[in-house]
């Protein structure tokens, strides 16, 4: 079996540009939820493909605000730590969701 995404040029553009601007807007505090689309965006565009060709889709079932607590945890310590702890907080959030991720 194997993963294949289909992500294309112009949705990455427009993903990055809706980001930079809620970022910008929300003075950081987006940077904080971005991860959590970010997955989201390429797991959902993925699929699975067994010996067979049989492609079968990938959901990511996680929620950006679901887990508010999470990220107020994740403000806290990047503070901490002078925003090395953000490095962290995005690989745990690829756990998060690829632990929430269902093949359909």
């Amino acid at each position: 079996m194997r993963i294949q995404a289909d992500v294309g040029t112009i949705d990455i553009l427009g993903h990055l540009i809706l980001w930079f601007i809620l970022i910008i807007i929300t003075f950081g505090i987006g940077a904080f939820f971005f991860p959590y689309s970010f997955s989201k965006f390429i797991i959902n565009r993925s699929q699975v493909i067994d010996e067979n060709g049989m492609q079968r889709k990938m959901t990511c079932r996680t929620d950006m605000f679901g887990n508010l607590g999470h990220v107020i945890l994740w403000i806290v310590i990047s503070i901490i730590t002078f925003g090395l702890g953000y490095a962290f907080y995005f690989y745990k959030v690829w756990n998060y969701s690829l632990n929430n991720t269902v093949i359909e």
